[in-house]
């Protein structure tokens, strides 16, 4: 099921874009993160081996979002616990972390995987192989 399907089906929602390209490391070293992923380095090794962090993406914008749309407490549609703990952190109330399923193909595979194991996102070990 997609964000917009969940959001349907709850009968309301926001979907917030921020522009942070690469989690949060740009367009350009993003780009160059995927030739270092072709040479065998992980999503984050690379990131880490151009200089970034993993993930350097930061909610401040979105936490003002919501306020400024009178928006208090969220049900958020993620796997990523860096999204959660980030709001939660800018005082957003994050009531239920709901989970985002996508298929996984021999192309997607480590990379999933790597998220999980390296980067906390959460997924249910079946997905994963486990």
């Amino acid at each position: 099921m997609t964000k917009m399907d969940f959001i349907a089906t709850a009968g309301c929602g926001m979907v917030i874009y921020l522009p942070q390209e690469g989690r949060g490391i740009g367009l350009r070293d993003k780009l160059r993160a995927y030739n270092l992923q072709d040479q065998g380095y992980d999503t984050v090794e690379a990131n880490l081996k151009l200089g970034h962090q993993a993930d350097e993406r930061e909610y401040s914008i979105a936490a003002q979002i919501l306020r400024e749309c009178g928006v208090q407490s969220v049900r958020l549609l993620t796997n990523n616990m860096h999204k959660v703990e980030g709001l939660r952190d800018l005082g957003i109330h994050v009531t239920e972390r709901l989970p985002l399923q996508t298929e996984m193909t021999l192309e997607n595979a480590t990379y999933l995987r790597t998220k999980a194991s390296r980067m906390r996102h959460l997924f249910t070990p079946a997905f994963l192989g486990y």
